[in-house]
């Protein structure tokens, strides 16, 4: 396929957001987060995460892919052996099931970038939906977080 413009067609411009151009802000105790980007039109949104050592998340499913890169720190899927560790890649097929666990003996943050399609359900002990995070409560979460701490709007990308 030719990716060049035709004559006269203006390509978009890429979008850029620096680390300080988003803030951390509390997402669960021992839990922050970044919102990078939405989109509504694929379902997806880019969400950076930085856990504390030892933290564990609700065992949840995803109604699509996930893709993780790890920057800083280790974690795992109890339910398997392999170990994530800075410089990592992750793939998760639609409909995985599994529990993170930061590991207890990291020595700071455990930084983490999730490119998440569809939704992300925490289940309980019997496969129930106990919550649903998509896109727009990730976007509704993030900016009431800014708010509480007295910050803008968050210029988040596609919001």
């Amino acid at each position: 396929m030719n990716d060049i413009p035709k004559s006269g067609a203006v390509a978009p411009a890429s979008l850029m957001r620096s680390e300080s151009d988003l803030p951390f802000v509390e997402f669960d105790e021992g839990i922050t987060f970044q919102l990078l980007h939405v989109n509504p039109v694929s379902d997806t949104f880019v969400v950076r995460v930085r856990f504390e050592p030892g933290i564990t998340i609700p065992r949840h499913e995803h109604t699509g892919e996930v893709f993780a890169f790890t920057h800083a720190g280790a974690w795992r899927y109890l339910e398997y052996p392999e170990v994530n560790r800075k410089g990592s890649y992750l793939y998760e097929p639609a409909g995985a099931i599994h529990t993170l666990h930061v590991l207890d003996d990291n020595q700071g943050l455990t930084d983490v970038s999730f490119v998440v399609h569809g939704k992300n359900l925490n289940l309980d002990e019997d496969g129930n939906v106990e919550r649903e995070l998509g896109l727009e409560s990730m976007l509704e979460l993030y900016c009431e977080r800014c708010q509480e701490l007295g910050l803008p709007v968050p210029d988040v990308i596609g919001a």
